[in-house]
């Protein structure tokens, strides 16, 4: 069962949103599901250093899962210098760039497209189509 939530943080100067999609079936414990996903966040741009994260409970609420459970995630964070919390304020990223190792940045690489391939399959892109949309693609 994939429980998904959108997660809305917003600093005075810029809105980021952060998406967390749980799996309880996918081996990963869900603090560590967490984990990642801030630090993807944050590798990815779309969270920076001062941006405040959600509160505890207000996490545990969204993603329908034990306060405990958001509180290990963050805990763990703030342990490795990612995230700084401030009594009475919040969460914040700080000024700390995660880091990760090569196999888990290998294999975050291979998910992410093993989804892409299975997904344009679906949509009956063969591989000569792909290849193209690939080599074609410029960012907007």
């Amino acid at each position: 069962m994939l429980r998904t939530v959108e997660k809305t943080t917003k600093t005075a100067t810029q809105g980021w949103a952060i998406n967390f999609s749980l799996d309880p079936g996918n081996g990963a414990p869900i603090y560590r599901q967490i984990i990642q996903q801030i630090e993807y966040a944050i590798l990815s741009g779309r969270m920076q250093p001062g941006d405040r994260l959600p509160t505890i409970r207000t996490l545990a609420v969204e993603l329908k899962t034990n306060p405990n459970t958001i509180a290990k995630a963050y805990g763990e964070l703030e342990i490795r210098g990612v995230l700084a919390s401030q009594v009475g304020s919040g969460t914040y990223i700080s000024d700390k760039k995660p880091v990760l190792d090569d196999d888990v940045l290998n294999k975050k690489i291979q998910e992410v497209l093993a989804r892409f391939i299975h997904e344009m399959k679906d949509l009956g892109v063969d591989r000569r189509e792909l290849i193209a949309l690939i080599a074609s693609f410029k960012e907007q």
